[in-house]
This record gives structure tokens, sequence and C-alpha cells, in this order.
């Protein structure tokens, strides 16, 4: 006999993920969209599945195909357009099969889970080969040999697809294995997954990272002020109250931010909201989003009307990413 003590209950966020939309025809039926997007659109789903959280489509406006976050993760038939200079792996990762990636001096990063919570139509990593970049025990140990051979690491950033995919219990043990090495200070934390699921940010997991002896933080991705729904606004509350430090990184996308104005609401929404505004990036130049793209020469006149209109730690800094290079590229 089955008692209630040996089921197992999902935690809300895992419930959410299962319920994602994945069929572009729902998302539109959901949008009353029927009659404004066109079936080149929908076979765009062949280059990069359709991957959205309902919180998220709870954010969007019906009726308007040309809604911000929309853009964000409808297929568009202008990915099918093959312009000079876009490739699938813009920042040459993809050579090397290992999950972990050095890309700079003083921190490593790990392909700690291959999987999103939401397909963005502008991703860097929307080609990227995540079946060969498995993170599992022989990851692990590797990872942790690697620390201990280069002293002058001293953080390590949990990317992916998304870490927040792992569960609590998972990055707790990362954790464990991560306090152990007394070079280490910090652990950061870079996901989407919060803003598209408010849900995900529990509090287990908040004091967790607060009984750590390391530095937490959490880099959210938000690129517009309504992707800072009341429900991400509470969880980043409840984190910031144990002590994570919370940033924020966006990247500069035509037709969904590419204005002071909604750039000015994006970084009070996010202060609001205990996280500061970190990084605007420029596109990357991944084969598929070049309808994205806006020009550098837009955002620096951009970035010049931030500087205006808010106080200097409210404005993002304006960066490229750059293979080989070894940090960011301000504009």
């Amino acid at each position: 006999m089955t008692t209630s003590a040996t089921i197992s209950i999902r935690p809300q966020w895992q419930q959410e993920l299962a319920q994602a939309v994945t069929d572009p025809h729902e998302l539109i039926q959901l949008l009353d969209l029927t009659d404004q997007v066109s079936t080149d659109d929908i076979a765009a789903r062949r280059l990069f599945p359709l991957r959205v959280p309902k919180h998220f489509v709870s954010l969007m406006s019906r009726g308007d195909r040309n809604d911000p976050l929309l853009l964000q993760v409808l297929p568009n038939a202008d990915e099918f357009v093959e312009a000079p200079g876009y490739t699938t792996d813009p920042l040459v990762e993809q050579g090397s099969t290992q999950a972990l990636l050095h890309k700079y001096q003083s921190r490593v990063l790990i392909i700690f889970r291959g999987g999103c919570a939401i397909n963005c139509r502008y991703c860097f990593r929307r080609h990227f080969p995540y079946e060969d970049h498995h993170f599992g025990a022989q990851e692990r140990a590797h990872l942790l040999n690697y620390i201990k051979q280069d002293p002058a690491i001293n953080e390590v950033i949990l990317s992916g697809g998304d870490p927040l995919m792992a569960t609590d219990q998972q990055l707790a043990r990362l954790l464990t294995e991560l306090e152990a090495l007394p070079q280490l200070k910090r652990i950061r934390i870079h996901s989407r997954l919060p803003v598209v699921i408010p849900s995900r940010l529990t509090r287990k997991l908040a004091e967790r990272l607060q009984q750590s002896r390391l530095q937490c933080i959490l880099v959210l991705h938000a690129n517009h002020p309504r992707e800072v729904s009341p429900a991400l606004h509470a969880g980043t509350q409840l984190w910031a109250a144990h002590g994570i430090t919370l940033f924020n990184q966006s990247v500069l996308l035509k037709g969904v931010n590419d204005s002071a104005e909604t750039l000015t609401e994006l970084s009070e929404a996010l202060f609001d909201a205990r996280i500061m505004p970190y990084y605007l990036h420029q596109l990357d130049k991944v084969a598929g989003a070049s309808h994205f793209a806006v020009s550098d020469e837009g955002a620096r006149l951009i970035e010049a009307e931030l500087r205006a209109r808010l106080p200097g730690f409210l404005v993002p800094k304006l960066v490229r990413e750059i293979a080989g290079e070894p940090s960011k590229t301000p504009l």
C-alpha cells in the first residue's frame, strides 16, 4: 500500500517546467495569434525547438505579434537567413568535449546542466552540442582536481544550459565539494530560469547558499521590464535577505529592448527587486539570430542616453564577448 510518506512530490518549479509550451500552435492559440503567424515562421522550430514556461507566456500581451517577450521565443522565418559573419559557434566553445571552460584567469566555468527552461531564439549556444558536455562523476572529479592544480582559480561559475535545472540536492552536493577547496572564494550561478519560473528561487536553496563559506552570487538574465514580475520580485527579495548577491545581464535585442526608455524601466525594475544591472551584451553572432542585431553605433547612443537618465550604478556596462579575449570587451 502506498502511503503519503512514500509519494515523491516534485517541487512546484519542476511541475511548471514539465508543463512548458513546446508546440508553436499551442502558443499561438494561447495568445490569440492564429492569423498573425505564418507557416514559414512555424517551420523555424526545426532550427531550434520551442520551449517556453506558461508563467512567461502569462506576461505577454494577447493578440500582439510584436510583443517583446514573445519575440524572444517564437520561431521566426528570419532565422533561415544566412547572414555573413554569423556562425553556429560564435565564441569558439565547441572544440572541446569537456564540461569545463577556462576562459578567464581566475574563474572556471562549468556547463553544469545542458537543458534550459526556455529556448531563447538569440541564444549564443542554440547550436551547442550539450550531449557532448555531460557533467557526471568523472567530470566532477576532473573539475576538483583541475582547481587544486591551479591556485589562481578563486571562483567557479555554474552555467549551461541552465545550472538551476539541477535540483537543490544536486547543487548542495557540488557546493559542499567546492567549499572543501580553500583557494575558492566565490561561486556564481548564471540562470534565466527564475525569470521564467520564479518558483525556482526556493527557500531551501537560499538557506544552503547562506550557510556556505563561499560568497554566493546569482546572475539573472532579464531583457525587458515586464520580465521582472511580482513573483520574481518576491523570490529575489527572499534570496537577497539570505545574503545572496544578485546581478542581471541583458542582451540588446532589436524590437525587444533597443531603446533607452525600455532599458531605463528595466534597470529601475531590477533595482526595486534587489538586483543590480551588470552587463548589457551586444548580440553574439550566432546563426539564426541576425534579425535581433543592433548596430554598435545604435548601442552606444542608447548607452549614452542611459547615462543621462540613470544614476551610474544603474547603468549596465555595454560589452561584447569576443572569442579568445581574456575578458569581455567594452564598447
